[in-house]
């Protein structure tokens, strides 16, 4: 139920918050699996400042308009009201407690479009807020969370809550054509994407917990899996492979050392535990780190092996940079979360197509773009 608004007029509410919502969507995919959040700083009946969750592990929205009205040259003893689309979060995760930060700015009054659906924090925000005497008001049902920011509703879903996993956004390049190996006149018989594709992967490389690769990729492409600028080296990833014999090779560059402005995660590798206990000596001594499985039907590491392990250690966000045969037994477990696709204009191609199976997923909110001169879609596959 909405509260009866005093200070500020329903209509210039309703208003603000819609445009909050719509344009803290942009980011959908930049910050899942966390909620599309905008916030707004007012002086009076005066927008001074508007901030977004823009970015995954950045500031949240409510920081980000803090900051925009401490350059607004407002003096912070006009800030009356914070509006915000959902309920400021009181822990500390990736970033400091947005409740600490309101406390900070002196600002007495918080509006909040709707209450966090997350059973593990729903209403402490606001109880946060209102402990510290803070008036709080709900204004639900102008932005609501199934329009703006649904993807959240699904990771904070009972089903996701009772069997917990990492969210994972599955990237590949392909051809025209579907196929993940182009042809091999074309980029060295490795190269589909651009320069510009490159670097917005080394982008989303330093914005993951950790990388999911298989052997076969190992083995074909020798990667490295570092996050080079423009990405972020201060925050590499942990790089995981996934490897049910130890076939990955010592003198990988996996194992390389650490190059100037790279970032270099910890290499993880997971196998049939208990196989072949010389190479795994071999691996542990080049440096990796070897965590023993089950099997699944098909003698590959069971992919629930690799989820809950993952979600042991804390990953929350992975990125799968794999080929089409990891990448099919992800689809098929349902456990891809999102898709980033470039497709290079290159036609043809070595290998099993995968366009008659993208032809087959179910898109939520799909985002069509251009980088360069490879097309890009981006989309979620939560049911």
């Amino acid at each position: 139920m909405r509260a009866t608004q005093t200070a500020l007029d329903e209509a210039l509410l309703a208003s603000l918050f819609e445009s909050l919502g719509e344009e803290a969507r942009r980011f959908r995919f930049d910050i899942a699996p966390n909620p599309c959040v905008g916030a707004a700083v007012l002086a009076g009946d005066r927008v001074i400042a508007r901030g977004f969750h823009r970015v995954w592990g950045g500031a949240h929205a409510e920081v980000d308009a803090l900051a925009q009205a401490e350059a607004s040259g407002v003096p912070p003893s006009e800030w009356t009201t914070l509006a915000v689309t959902l309920e400021p979060c009181s822990t500390v995760g990736k970033q400091p407690a947005c409740t600490d930060a309101i406390l900070r700015s002196g600002i007495r009054r918080v509006i909040v479009g709707a209450v966090d659906p997350d059973v593990r924090s729903r209403g402490a925000g606001i109880q946060r807020l209102r402990e510290a005497g803070l008036q709080v008001d709900l204004f639900e049902g102008v932005a609501p969370l199934s329009r703006v920011t649904p993807h959240f509703l699904q990771w904070t879903s009972p089903d996701r809550l009772r069997r917990p996993r990492p969210w994972t956004i599955a990237k590949w390049a392909q051809t025209r054509s579907g196929h993940l190996i182009p042809p091999a006149e074309v980029g060295g018989g490795r190269w589909i994407s651009g320069p510009k594709s490159l670097d917005e992967v080394h982008e989303l490389r330093g914005r993951v917990d950790a990388i999911v690769t298989g052997i076969s990729t190992v083995l074909a492409d020798d990667p490295r899996f570092s996050v080079r600028p423009p990405g972020d080296p201060t925050k590499p990833p942990l790089r995981v492979v996934l490897d049910s014999v130890l076939r990955t090779p010592p003198s990988a560059r996996l194992f390389a050392p650490k190059e100037p402005h790279e970032g270099l995660g910890e290499l993880h590798i997971l196998y049939q535990a208990g196989t072949n206990p010389e190479r795994y000596r071999l691996l542990e001594a080049a440096g990796a780190k070897l965590v023993g499985c089950h099997t699944d039907e098909n003698d590959h590491v069971s992919l629930w092996d690799v989820q809950a392990y993952l979600w042991q250690l804390g990953v929350k966000r992975v990125m799968l940079e794999s080929g089409p045969v990891l990448l099919s037994r992800y689809l098929d477990h349902g456990f891809v979360d999102q898709v980033r696709v470039y497709t290079g204009n290159v036609l043809g191609g070595r290998g099993d197509t995968l366009g008659p199976r993208l032809a087959q997923l179910r898109f939520k909110e799909r985002l069509d773009r251009e980088v360069g001169g490879d097309a890009v879609l981006e989309s979620f596959l939560y049911d």
